[in-house]
């Protein structure tokens, strides 16, 4: 373990530096331990990414270490019991109870689903493969496919992997085109960039201009340019309609990137319905304001169109992600400083392995399909929304999900149709959850292995270091030790791997294995710094004698950075700055046309469904038949972080922050008023929850809070319980997905409201 250094010379209180571990923006902390325990962090000012900006969250980390709630022991249920274990006892029981299953069902009875909580952590993300290869299932499920499958989807078929997406050169850029997210709140996603608002602000300073599609005025909505309300799940017309004008009016100018670019005249054929006087109506921004927006985008000097959660959750989530990097790359955006650019992440990454500019690209559906609704698989996993269906509903001979592993995650409250979903968990014959709490979902499992605090883990940016505006690279050692009773990531993965094998190895030996098989794997990549070595030299020179930071040493000697290692950054605690973006092409690419394709058939696929449900749209409205309910869409909150930061005091004070927000006009129409409880009904599910009048949704919309709905029997959430808000999940419908990223369509739920008696509770 690395050690903190005295912050004065008795030694009464030690400070140590590391990563935030709480959202994208990875901040640098500075952390500083009393005698007592008592914990103080603020920002790094030395941290050569983050230069000391903190958000709330990352100050609340203190109160995640010492939350009375967190789990510290394993927990075995008995009937409707919990009983305290010792790591062997929970174990064996996790051990009897695979065994039973996978000996009477096979392996594909028991699932896995696991969190967005697993990126953030060095352990779990070089841990999990091994893991699910020990399991052996084909039933994955992840948090992806409600967040960023789609994305990684047009990602991987225009440029060749699912890490290889063009993040916004944000300190460089004259023009933001933001949709659909938040960043002033969020922190950027998919776009790694500590202290969102400076930077926005820089922006505006320099004489840049930002413009924000949303249907509602967010904070970055508020602080910008020019805010452009948009009808929920249209904003894919929006961006086909300005394309559509960037062709028609001789401004596609691709830049250096066009020698590399495949299927331009296919694209441009493919655009051909989406004139914007046909999309207007349907998104509601004006024919004017569609034309003059991608006159505007084509003249800057550069430029970056940017989407986040409110494209990727919606009914063309893939399309409209491809779409975003068309615009980027038909304005000569593409691969071009202050445009979009690739990152280099220190460790290596998929587009860095391999042959330089040519790779197998992404198999796209993928070739499994759920066993109920033959949803297709997409890079490797199910989408979420298919879950409860997979438990719930037998096939012939009793087929179906008996088991489920969660890890780090609470898809009752975070996916479709939680109500379902937590009725299914308890048909279960066998759950097992490793989590740091006993939450909505993990109230279910028969065995709990409690995560560590994120304090006494070692940290590095696996996940986020592919989205980040800057290479850097920063490691942490363990700000304080584990307790007696805690046991790390890696060793709780490996312990479960070594179960699900059957195999006679001790957890060291297994790490061994993987260690070995991972130095193997290294030197015989032609795209790694240590091509044609010995793998054992390799391993006998790495620093960190076990689990992550032995497989962490071993990435960076292999990655693109010659010299770079674990022992470098262990002597730079503030990080390594690495230089800013630079242009990747062609060597970026991993298609295996060696091209960035812009029209592969897929997308074209989805171009075709956007033409048919434009005509649909359009013809719905001329005979007045166009539906005129209410929609919901999601907002994200400076002080929440999805469903598991709301046990932190200090995030949880202030007023009720889970209302429903809804435009005056349409509150008269409903019935609502403010401060007062209204019901929300979906096809699926009803809430009831306290109605906030304003105009910062537009008409026709509504907004409700991700992540909350706490306060359920049986769980032990003390904080949470007292502001437990309402789950907005329990609305959302299981059945509508995006079709070829799998991914739940979130935003634009048709909703209807209703006010309730003043007396029913909230």
């Amino acid at each position: 373990m690395g050690k903190l250094r005295d912050s004065n010379h008795d030694g009464a209180a030690r400070t140590g530096y590391r990563t935030c571990p709480l959202c994208e923006a990875t901040c640098g902390l500075e952390v500083t331990v009393s005698p007592g325990g008592a914990i103080a962090v603020r920002g790094d000012q030395q941290d050569v990414f983050s230069r000391g900006y903190l958000c709330p969250k990352g100050v609340a980390l203190g109160e995640v270490h010492t939350d009375p709630d967190r789990l510290r022991a394993p927990l075995v249920r008995r009937g409707r019991s919990w009983t305290e274990v010792s790591w062997e006892e929970a174990f064996a029981e996790v051990r009897r109870l695979l065994t039973e299953l996978v000996t009477a069902h096979g392996r594909d009875a028991l699932g896995v689903f696991v969190g967005n909580p697993v990126v953030h952590n060095l352990a779990a993300g070089l841990y999990l493969p091994v893991l699910l290869r020990a399991l052996g299932t084909s039933n994955r499920f992840t948090a992806s496919t409600v967040d960023q499958m789609p994305k990684q989807v047009a990602s991987g078929l225009m440029f060749g992997t699912e890490f290889s997406v063009a993040v916004p050169d944000l300190d460089r850029t004259d023009f933001l085109l933001v949709l659909g997210a938040n960043p002033m709140t969020s922190n950027g996603s998919l776009l790694t960039a500590p202290d969102m608002p400076g930077r926005l602000r820089a922006l505006r300073r320099r004489g840049g201009r930002l413009v924000v599609v949303d249907p509602c005025r967010t904070r970055t909505a508020a602080v910008a340019d020019e805010h452009l309300p948009i009808r929920p799940g249209t904003d894919a017309l929006l961006l086909a309609a300005m394309a559509h004008t960037l062709f028609q009016d001789g401004l596609v100018d691709p830049g250096p990137a066009e020698p590399h670019l495949a299927g331009l005249d296919e694209l441009r054929e493919a655009l051909r319905p989406f004139t914007p006087d046909a999309v207007a109506p349907v998104c509601g921004v004006p024919e004017g304001t569609v034309r003059r927006l991608a006159r505007e985008l084509a003249a800057a000097r550069s430029a970056a169109v940017y989407g986040r959660m409110g494209t990727t959750t919606a009914a063309f989530g893939t399309a409209t992600s491809w779409l975003i990097d068309v615009l980027n790359t038909l304005t000569g955006n593409l691969d071009r400083p202050g445009g979009v650019l690739w990152p280099k992440p220190a460790h290596g990454s998929p587009n860095v392995s391999g042959v330089p500019g040519r790779g197998r690209g992404v198999r796209i559906p993928g070739s499994r399909r759920t066993r109920v609704r033959g949803l297709p698989s997409v890079l490797g996993e199910f989408p979420v929304a298919a879950m409860a269906e997979e438990i719930d509903t037998p096939g012939p001979g009793g087929q179906r999900l008996r088991g489920l592993l969660t890890i780090a995650g609470n898809p009752v409250l975070s996916t479709p149709n939680g109500e379902r979903l937590a009725a299914a968990l308890e048909t279960l014959d066998v759950m097992v959850s490793v989590d740091a709490y006993l939450n909505e979902t993990t109230q279910y499992a028969h065995v709990i292995l409690p995560a560590a605090s994120p304090l006494t883990r070692s940290h590095y940016e696996l996940a986020f270091a592919n989205f980040a505006v800057r290479n850097v690279a920063n490691y942490s050692p363990p700000t304080v030790p584990l307790a007696p009773q805690e046991r790390g990531e890696a060793e709780i993965m490996l312990e479960l791997a070594r179960t699900a094998l059957g195999v006679d190895l001790t957890v060291r030996d297994l790490d061994d294995k993987v260690a070995e098989d991972t130095a193997r794997r290294l030197v015989a990549d032609p795209g790694s710094q240590v091509f044609g070595q010995d793998p054992r030299e390799l391993l006998a020179a790495v620093d960190g004698d076990r689990f992550e930071d032995r497989l962490l040493d071993l990435l960076l000697r292999a990655g693109p950075y010659p010299g770079l290692t674990l022992d470098v950054l262990r002597q730079e605690p503030h990080g390594v700055d690495l230089g800013p973006l630079q242009p990747r092409l062609p060597e970026v690419l991993r298609t295996p046309s060696g091209r960035v394709e812009l029209a592969p058939p897929q997308l074209l696929g989805e171009a075709e469904r956007l033409a048919e449900h434009l005509a649909e749209r359009r013809a719905e409205l001329a005979t007045g038949a166009a539906a005129q309910g209410l929609v919901l869409v999601g907002r994200r909150q400076l002080r929440s972080n999805n469903s598991w930061m709301h046990n932190v005091p200090l995030l949880a004070r202030g007023s009720n922050r889970c209302t429903l927000q809804i435009h005056p006009d349409d509150a008269k129409r409903v019935g609502a008023v403010e401060g007062e409880p209204v019901l929300v009904r979906s096809r699926v599910g009803e809430v009831r929850v306290a109605a906030e009048l304003t105009d910062a949704v537009m008409p026709g919309v509504v907004c409700l809070p991700h992540g909350w709905g706490h306060g359920r029997p049986g769980t032990r959430g003390r904080v949470a319980a007292a502001n437990p808000g309402v789950n907005s999940n329990a609305l959302t419908d299981e059945a509508p997905v995006d079709p070829l990223s799998g991914t739940s369509v979130l935003n634009g739920i048709p909703v209807e409201v209703l006010p309730v008696p003043s007396q029913a509770t909230t």
